[in-house]
């Protein structure tokens, strides 16, 4: 089998560690004007750059990375949204771009449903681990959500359930 391709499963290695971006969260989705919705706040006009919104009658939501380990090595990141507290998303807003924003964490609930997983509505706790990067999901109450950021899971079993 050629370097480039695992040879546990015969993915090319490339296609191991991906990055997974979730453009709406699902109860936006499941809105009728999704986005558009009068009234919506949102970071930016693009939801696939957008790491905040409000939504009128929908809630408030806040990006974050959900790393998971797989066997090998590996790591699919999944950029998710997560529903946050009104007044989380007024003092995670007011820090984004501040030097405070290096110790921000939070608590917050999956508002994505994950491929293989699911989780949605899952609690969560949000952590700022790179000053640079918009926080990262780092632990859980949700026993499910807990094992999902703590083990290593078959890559072949999520690799096969993620888009091409």
């Amino acid at each position: 089998m050629p370097d480039d391709l695992c040879p546990n499963c015969g993915r090319p290695i490339d296609a191991h560690n991906r990055h997974v971006r979730f453009r709406l969260p699902d109860p936006v989705l499941q809105s009728p004007a999704q986005e558009k919705t009068e009234g919506t706040w949102i970071t930016d006009p693009d939801p696939n750059k957008a790491v905040m919104m409000q939504v009128p009658g929908v809630g408030p939501f806040v990006r974050c990375l959900l790393p998971v380990k797989l066997t090998g090595g590996y790591t699919v990141t999944f950029g998710v949204w997560t529903a946050v507290h009104p007044d989380d998303l007024q003092r995670i807003a007011r820090v984004w771009s501040e030097p405070e924003y290096s110790d921000l964490t939070f608590d917050c609930w999956l508002a994505n449903s994950l491929p293989l997983f699911g989780l949605l509505a899952a609690p969560a706790k949000a952590a700022v681990r790179d000053k640079d990067a918009t926080p990262y999901l780092d632990g859980s109450s949700d026993p499910k959500m807990f094992e999902l950021l703590s083990k290593a899971w078959p890559h072949e079993e999520l690799l096969s359930a993620l888009p091409a």
